[in-house]
């Protein structure tokens, strides 16, 4: 859990601090924290990119781009935030290192600072970045870097990047970034579970039936077929976030309230995952891939700089998996995985459906279930079985028992971005990934995607807008199961 104190002192280096995630996500997050106390007054936001940009350019630009992201509800804390801006042009693998002598320049002085290389940048770009700052003498013993996803493409690319990266950091000053892991209900997910008396003594087989863990998306990917072409559902969302819920739902009461012990019981979870290969890949997985419906393109007809190829046919847009923990625990619970693009609505949660009671003395009971929403309104709900008011013949009704963030508690719930960037400042790596469970994350996947690109199945289609390819549906189908759509 994030236990940082505020106001802590660093040089925060954005490498490609000009672009999409810098300018949607991290810099609003940081005038947030600005704006809350969370920034101390000698904190400096440094942008890297290849813009050729001075100072008032940049602090001009995030006025232009940033501002109407967030509130300005006090103009002059927006300008102090606009002060602590710096950029520095940098091509990183180029021939010109005169950008690195820039850096060096305005870090000068400085050494005893906390420092925090941020790459907001491409995974290919994180091996050389660090060798070339090591090269420029910038990396010290108070230094830290943060990777953004995805962490390489397969095991053997996540591999490489750790051992690029770690060849100049030692491995507590790595910090591989999840978003998923800042949201507010993945953080009171660990309270739930672990503060309370009541849920522990459940939350096994014995009383579980299954656990649904959902990603879903009205977008689609205009602009973005070259990256999605070579990403796909599974490595753009599973490996990551759909298996860092999985593993908090999952894992053990770690002995104590520590970085470490948390993230072991994490690795544990990943360990323990049944492997899923050969033939019964085609009965445990299901990909698909959104057509033209309702007015919105398919994913082939989506906008783009090039036109569709083989890889745009054969990549998914939409995957569930059943996946399974070998372990005391969870023997014989199914945890089903979904994610997709161009569904009805905009939703991650985490569902937990409770058996049956034993031996039920009313007609028309239904077990209860458990929902934790990330989004779009992170809150929890447990439904629970009551009986309608009224004379006569007890009918019963589930109802919930709701935890709404935004409306019970009355500061404002921070973004996800802003608690881990937080984190990063203070050194706590608590939310972040290590390179054993990033590694045991791939080793889960790989088999799942060499068998979908031998074989020659195409994704199923699925028309944009809906819930999802049949085969998905099937999948919990032939268990009696179905997916968890209220309110759809």
């Amino acid at each position: 859990m994030s236990t940082t104190s505020p106001a802590h002192t660093a040089d925060l280096v954005v490498f490609g601090g000009t672009g999409d995630l810098s300018m949607r996500k991290l810099l609003p997050a940081l005038y947030h924290s600005d704006r809350d106390g969370r920034l101390s007054p000698e904190t400096r936001v440094i942008a890297m990119s290849r813009g050729g940009l001075t100072d008032a350019d940049f602090r001009g630009k995030v006025d232009a781009e940033v501002r109407d992201q967030v509130p300005i509800d006090d103009p002059a804390t927006w300008q102090r935030f606009l002060g602590r801006l710096h950029h520095v042009s940098v091509d990183v693998g180029g021939a010109d290192k005169s950008g690195w002598g820039a850096l060096s320049r305005l870090l000068a002085g400085h050494e005893q600072r906390d420092r925090v290389f941020y790459l907001a940048s491409p995974p290919r770009t994180f091996g050389p970045f660090c060798r070339e700052l090591e090269e420029a003498g910038l990396v010290t013993p108070r230094s830290r870097v943060v990777l953004e996803k995805p962490l390489g493409h397969d095991l053997p690319s996540a591999q490489r990047i750790n051992d690029e990266v770690g060849a100049i950091f030692d491995e507590r000053q790595i910090f591989r970034i999840d978003h998923y892991l800042g949201k507010e209900t993945v953080q009171n997910l660990l309270v739930l579970r672990f503060a309370n008396a009541f849920l522990e003594p459940i939350w096994n087989s014995l009383w579980i039936d299954h656990v649904q863990i959902t990603a879903a998306e009205t977008v689609g990917t205009p602009g973005r077929r070259g990256y999605y072409d070579h990403a796909g559902a599974l490595r753009d969302m599973v490996q990551n976030h759909l298996l860092q819920l999985l593993t908090l739902t999952a894992m053990e009461p770690p002995a104590r309230n520590d970085r470490e012990a948390i993230r072991d019981e994490k690795v544990k979870v990943l360990q323990a995952l049944r492997p899923i290969t050969g033939t019964e890949v085609g009965r445990f997985t299901v990909r698909g891939q959104y057509t033209e419906a309702g007015g919105m393109p398919g994913y082939l007809d989506e906008p783009a700089s090039t036109p569709p190829t083989e890889a745009s046919r054969r990549v998914e847009t939409f995957t569930a998996i059943r996946a399974e923990i070998k372990n005391w625990r969870w023997a014989g619970v199914p945890f089903y995985l979904r994610t997709g693009k161009r569904m009805p609505y905009r939703r991650s949660e985490i569902v937990v459906q409770f058996k049956d009671v034993p031996h039920s003395i009313f007609p028309g009971g239904t077990p209860n279930r458990l929902v934790l929403r990330l989004q779009p309104e992170e809150g929890i709900e447990l439904h629970i079985m009551a009986k309608e008011p009224g004379a006569g013949e007890v009918t019963l009704k589930p109802v919930p028992m709701s935890l709404s963030f935004g409306k019970t508690f009355t500061a404002r719930v921070p973004e996800a971005y802003e608690r881990l960037l937080t984190d990063v400042l203070a050194g706590n790596p608590t939310l972040f990934m290590r390179r054993d469970e990033v590694e045991a994350a791939w080793r889960w996947i790989d088999p799942i995607l060499s068998t979908w690109e031998s074989s020659g199945d195409l994704p199923e289609p699925y028309p944009a807008g809906t819930t999802g390819p049949a085969g998905a549906h099937e999948l919990l189908g032939r268990s009696g199961r179905e997916w968890h759509e209220e309110d759809v």
